[in-house]
């Protein structure tokens, strides 16, 4: 046996592990447009690449091809992908930039205001716009996320979750502290 001081009783709350609840990015009808024009040109390329009467003709609209493809079909795709929505347990992360890359994080404990935005196009596939308002000057925006009411509720569910756990940790917080107070010595 030795003289140690016990150990204060857990009064602590769990600590709660981060997990990811979702993982979005902006509605893939973005790739519409370019992904026809890249079977548009393709198909032509291989239709008039064997009518050509010189070859440098060939080489031309071959070159011309590749360029269309990685201007108009590769870019798009490239900006979409480097276009992602993280939503944990704990907070928003968007990140974004091909080159120089944004990295924005939102604590669901903050607090915030949602709003959903539609136009018709997102209307017809469920998706929308998803504003988070939480004070600063410009609101963050979920961009064109499919099943948007479905993140808004989610969203809201999350702040709500996490708010409770932060006021109970509040609570347990004061009510150690209560017993471990001070006194100072003033007039």
């Amino acid at each position: 046996m030795t003289n140690s001081p016990a150990a204060p009783a857990d009064t602590a709350a769990p600590v709660q592990t981060e997990r990811v609840v979702a993982r979005l990015r902006p509605h893939a009808r973005v790739l519409f447009w370019p992904t026809l024009l890249l079977i548009t040109v393709c198909a032509a390329t291989g239709y008039f690449s064997g009518q050509l009467p010189e070859q440098w003709e060939t080489i031309a609209l071959l070159s011309g091809a590749a360029l269309t493809i990685v201007l108009l079909w590769l870019l798009p795709l490239i900006f979409w992908l480097n276009h992602q929505y993280t939503i944990t347990t704990r907070r928003i992360i968007f990140k974004r930039g091909v080159f120089v890359r944004t990295r924005q994080e939102l604590l669901h404990s903050r607090g915030y205001d949602l709003t959903v935005r539609r136009n018709w196009i997102q209307s017809a596939f469920r998706s929308g716009n998803v504003l988070i308002n939480s004070g600063l000057e410009h609101p963050l925006v979920l961009k064109d996320v499919p099943k948007a009411d479905l993140v808004q509720r989610v969203l809201h569910d999350l702040m709500e979750s996490s708010q409770t756990l932060t006021g109970s940790r509040r609570q347990g917080q004061q009510s150690t502290l209560a017993d471990e107070s001070t006194f100072w010595n003033g007039r």
